[in-house]
């Protein structure tokens, strides 16, 4: 698939970050987008931005409110699409919806854990058996599955655990590459890519706060607070333990402005290094200089991944402020 005009795709977890920066590309090279998202708002801000300049006539961008862990949500999405987009096939399909949080099996709940995995591996599942149909319907396809470098190296430093979201994201980069040999065998037509980003500037640590909680604040509740103190002084924080509560509030708004404001790659270039790396039929697309660093250096020595060293030595050398 050489261009994107005249093409139809959708989009999970389009209200934001790498999701929304995919549909303005893709809009901007005359593909028609379908997107869907927990917050009809965050879409409709998506929707405008895509319309800012004057859309070709005929050119549709539709929104979609789904959670991509309910596969009732995405099968009642893929219907309002068919109907709203007059199709019965799609070209591309992004599954990129994500959050983070639960990352222990020890101190966050089951609920919280399964949240995180249902989403991040579920929803790239269900969105794969969902639209499979309307892809092998079309003359040319694309899957596109959003793992992470949590999908081979499952860390992000040695004081805090992160097993929910690495556990999904190594089912999306093995779940992807077994994809390759099943489309080549019954969809050659058919083509698929898994995406492993670094750090890019989203708004995840935010909205997976949001998500996990179901309240909407942008502030931690009690037990958020309390963990959070933990795990600052897990990782050796001085004073973490001492620290009010109006002081732990304020380093989690700080790591969620940083984490967005601070990364090495925005989510515009993100999109648009995923959406070369279609064009180019990559299975495997790594964002950003610091998941090509870190792939070499899992691959060069697997043995010593997890150990401290590995951990500061690759922090210190690509400039990573994160665990």
């Amino acid at each position: 698939m050489k261009d994107f005009a005249g093409k139809i795709a959708v989009i999970t977890g389009g209200g934001t970050g790498m999701g929304r920066e995919l549909a303005r590309q893709l809009v901007a090279e005359g593909c028609n987008v379908a997107m869907c998202d927990v917050s009809e708002a965050a879409m409709a801000e998506t929707k405008r931005l895509c319309e800012v300049e004057k859309l070709p006539q005929g050119l549709r961008v539709t929104t979609h409110v789904a959670d991509v862990s309910i596969e009732d949500h995405l099968k009642r999405f893929r219907d309002e699409l068919a109907e709203q987009q007059k199709t019965d096939r799609i070209h591309l399909l992004f599954n990129n919806a994500g959050i983070g949080g639960g990352g222990s099996l020890f101190t966050n709940t089951r609920e919280q854990w399964e949240r995180t995995f249902n989403i991040c591996w579920g929803g790239v599942y269900l969105g794969v058996r969902t639209f499979l149909p309307m892809l092998v319907a079309a003359d040319e396809a694309h899957i596109v599955n959003t793992a992470s470098v949590n999908g081979f190296w499952a860390s992000i430093g040695m004081g805090q655990a992160h097993t929910a979201y690495s556990s999904a994201k190594f089912a999306v980069k093995g779940f992807t590459e077994a994809l390759i040999n099943d489309l080549r065998l019954h969809a050659p037509h058919v083509k698929c890519s898994v995406v492993m980003p670094g750090h890019i500037g989203t708004s995840i640590v935010s909205n997976s706060r949001k998500v996990q909680s179901a309240d909407g604040s942008e502030r931690l509740n009690a037990d958020e607070v309390a963990l959070t103190r933990k795990r600052m002084v897990a990782a050796g924080v001085p004073d973490a333990d001492k620290m009010s509560d109006e002081d732990i509030q304020a380093v989690f708004a700080e790591r969620a402005r940083s984490f967005l404001e601070d990364a090495p790659t925005t989510a515009a270039q993100a999109a648009k290094i995923i959406l070369d790396g279609v064009k180019a039929e990559r299975w495997r697309i790594l964002v950003g200089e610091d998941a090509r660093r870190l792939d070499e250096r899992v691959r060069a020595t697997p043995e010593q991944a997890y150990d401290r060293a590995f951990y500061e030595s690759f922090t210190q050398e690509v400039g990573w402020r994160l665990g």
